[in-house]
C-alpha cells in the first residue's frame, strides 16, 4: 500500500514530466497535455486517486508541465533559425 506523502510527491512532479515527455515524442504540447489529462483521467477511473487535494495538486502540475513544454517548443522553434 503505497503512503499519501508519496501520492502527493508524484503528483507534483509525475503530470509535468509526462507533458514534457509526451509534447517531445509528438512534438505538439497541446496533443502532449490531452494525452496526460487521459492518463490521469484513467487512474481516476480506476481509483487510485481519490482527494480533491490530489486533484489540485495533479492540475497545478499539469499547468506547470504545459507551460514548460510550451517554452520548450518555443525555444526548439526559434533556435532552428540560422543567424548566418
Amino acid at each position: 500500500m503505497e503512503s499519501y506523502a508519496l501520492k502527493i510527491i508524484l503528483a507534483l512532479f509525475l503530470p509535468a514530466a509526462l507533458v514534457v515527455l509526451f509534447t517531445r515524442v509528438t512534438y505538439h504540447h497541446v496533443v502532449g497535455l490531452i494525452l496526460t489529462v487521459a492518463l490521469i483521467a484513467a487512474s481516476v477511473y480506476a481509483g487510485y486517486t481519490h482527494t480533491w487535494l490530489l486533484y489540485a495538486i495533479d492540475a497545478l502540475s499539469l499547468t506547470a508541465g504545459f507551460y514548460i513544454a510550451g517554452r520548450m517548443r518555443e525555444r526548439a522553434k526559434h533556435g532552428d533559425r540560422d543567424p548566418s
